[in-house]
C-alpha cells in the first residue's frame, strides 16, 4: 500500500440530487472499507444531524472528512471515485453492501485486465445519481513504494 505521503488529495466530493438517499447508499457501501459519516452540515454550512430537513452535506472518512456528498455542487455529471481497499474481501464486501444499499452493479469484484496494472482487484457500483464508485485493492503494489 502507498505510504501516507502519497495521499495527495485532502478531500473531494460530488453533488447529489437526493442527499438522504445518497447518504444511505454511501453509508452502506463504504462501511466494509472502514469508512463512516464523520460530519454533516446544513444548507447554511452549520453543523447538522441525521434527518435534518436542511441537510446540505455529509462527509465520510475514518477520522477526517475526506469524501463529501452535497447539494451545493451540480449532480448528474457522472463522476468516478475509487476508494482504496485493504483486501479482496473488502472489495467484495463493498460491492455486496453497496448493492444492498441501493447501488447498481457496474462491474463485479475481480481482477481487471486491458490496461489495468497487474493485481488490480476492483468492483464498481453506480450510486443513485449514476456516479461510478469503485473499491480497489492493488495486490501487486503492496511492497512497492510510490
Amino acid at each position: 500500500m502507498a505510504e501516507v505521503r502519497n495521499w495527495l488529495i485532502d478531500h473531494t466530493g460530488i453533488g447529489v440530487s437526493d442527499i438522504d438517499r445518497s447518504a444511505k447508499f454511501y453509508e452502506g457501501a463504504l462501511k466494509p472499507l472502514g469508512v463512516a459519516v464523520v460530519m454533516r452540515i446544513s444548507r447554511n454550512f452549520t453543523p447538522a444531524e441525521e434527518g435534518d430537513a436542511e441537510l446540505g452535506g455529509v462527509a465520510f472518512g475514518i477520522d477526517y472528512p475526506m469524501f463529501w456528498i452535497d447539494v451545493f455542487h451540480p449532480h448528474g455529471l457522472r463522476q468516478h471515485t475509487a476508494f482504496r481497499a485493504n483486501s479482496r474481501e473488502q472489495v467484495e464486501a463493498f460491492h455486496c453492501a453497496g448493492l444492498a444499499a441501493g447501488g447498481t452493479d457496474n462491474g463485479g469484484p475481480g481482477l481487471r485486465s486491458g490496461g489495468y496494472p497487474p493485481g488490480y482487484y476492483a468492483a464498481f457500483l453506480l450510486d443513485p445519481d449514476g456516479n461510478n464508485i469503485e473499491a480497489v485493492f492493488r495486490e501487486e503494489q503492496l511492497n512497492v513504494r510510490l
